[in-house]
């Protein structure tokens, strides 16, 4: 990996480093938590330079960029930072520290949405109740599947579910040999990041997720975690076969284990 000067290799050990500076952020998204980039580390070739004010990233694969930094934004001297400069594409970029560097740098900036790294939040409680025409489909569905196969919505990574972190990386395997993930080189990479973040579930301290059973067998599973007053998604995967199911798992998750927030992240859905 080619870092440049002054940035070092992502590793589990700057979690709390990293923390302190995200919890400085004024407009926290899923793509900057901790939890993504170390999913996306290795296949992205992901570095931080952790600095006063602010905690920059930047990837170098398939060549050089720099991701929104993390931290301060009000505090920081946007003028010296070596990473604004010009030519230089800032990459995932909340709408406010847009708005931040351009105030900043005035005309220098040219800002540009990208949709397909829009983040969609959703109303935690719509979610859970399912109420009204809106969701008649939705709740259509979830029911149908409660009357096949039940509701066995188990927590992972707690004592009443000693093998759910296992279970659940057994059906990510089952998922991309369906899916073909050999043949797809996205569907592999979060394949990647996916046995990267579960597989290292306690040194990801704020992860929350559970799975469906049917039969005693993991039909679903979703892993997420709380930033502020918002749970994110990171990962849902199902068995398809299972009529239902993806609507399922989405309230199962919503009522058992995304509790005391207000909106449900399912970063680009």
């Amino acid at each position: 990996m080619n870092l440049p000067a002054g940035y070092i290799p992502l590793t589990l050990d700057l979690y709390d480093d990293y923390r302190r500076y995200f919890e400085r952020t004024p407009q926290p998204t899923a793509d900057l938590t901790f939890t993504n980039l170390w999913g996306w580390a290795e296949y992205f070739g992901l570095g931080l330079s952790l600095r006063e004010n602010l905690c920059w990233i930047c990837q170098t694969k398939p060549y050089l960029r720099y991701w929104a930094p993390v931290g301060a934004w009000a505090e920081a001297e946007w003028a010296m930072q070596p990473e604004i400069r010009r030519g230089v594409e800032l990459i995932r970029a909340p709408e406010k520290l847009a708005a931040a560097v351009s105030d900043a740098l005035g005309g220098r900036v040219t800002v540009v949405e990208d949709r397909d790294q829009w983040e969609y939040l959703y109303d935690r409680d719509e979610l859970a109740e399912l109420p009204g025409p809106k969701f008649h489909k939705k709740k259509t569905h979830v029911n149908g599947y409660h009357r096949r196969y039940g509701e066995d919505y188990r927590p992972l990574g707690e004592a009443s579910n000693p093998d759910g972190i296992e279970h659940v990386l057994q059906l990510q395997e089952e998922w991309c040999k369906w899916r073909d993930c050999e043949n797809s080189p996205s569907l592999q990479a979060e394949n990647e990041a996916i046995f990267r973040v579960v597989g290292n579930w306690d040194r990801l301290p704020g992860l929350v997720g559970g799975a469906l059973y049917v039969e005693d067998k993991i039909g679903a599973f979703a892993v997420g975690e709380k930033v502020g007053d918002m749970m994110v998604v990171h990962f849902e995967k199902v068995q398809a076969e299972l009529k239902g199911v993806y609507q399922a798992i989405n309230h199962s998750f919503v009522n058992h284990s995304a509790r005391g927030v207000s909106l449900i992240n399912r970063e680009q859905d």
